[in-house]
């Protein structure tokens, strides 16, 4: 059994996640989209974009949101490493993902990602404090995470030339 890991579109991965993740549902967004393949079939998916919790740092860390496979062995470790490489290349100085209390964390720890910490899984409020609706297990959560550059992020600047330019002018 070869696997290897493939890009897909945010559509491809989402209608994996809608028939093999186990209790969520397809997100909105990505910024990175991979899939493993066995022979000529998907055998798991991962999709990962922006951290969900606003305080975390939206700008150098990217976050693991769906993660699906249909059982074949390794298929999640295999995913796990392969966005942690693909984060690293982009330039991301960390890769996280939270995953319940009840699962065991060991594809993680075999792509060398270390425990984190523990979120207490409650229900989610909006600015204002108010509930908002959870399409989530409302339950205790680790926090997985892999360091990819211990570089500080350099501070952008981005000038204007003196020609006006189309586009972004870069």
């Amino acid at each position: 059994m070869t696997l290897r890991i493939i890009p897909l579109t945010i559509a491809e991965a989402n209608h994996f996640v809608g028939i093999y993740h186990r209790h969520h549902p397809p997100v909105v967004s990505a910024k990175i989209t991979i899939g493993v393949m066995e022979e000529d079939r998907v055998v798991g998916v991962l999709i990962a974009g922006r951290p969900v919790a606003r305080k975390t740092c939206q700008v150098s860390t990217l976050e693991v949101t769906r993660l699906a496979t249909d059982g074949t062995r390794n298929a999640c470790s295999i995913l796990y490493g392969a966005a942690a490489r693909a984060a690293k290349a982009l330039g991301y100085s960390k890769i996280q993902t939270f995953i319940l209390d009840i699962e065991s964390g060991a594809s993680l720890r075999a792509s060398g990602w270390t425990l984190d910490g523990t979120s207490p899984g409650r229900q989610w409020k909006r600015t204002d404090g108010q509930a908002r609706g959870n399409l989530h297990p409302i339950m205790p959560k680790t926090r997985y995470v892999k360091n990819l550059s211990n570089e500080p992020r350099p501070k952008i600047v981005i000038e204007e030339s003196e020609q006006p330019q189309q586009g972004f002018g870069w």
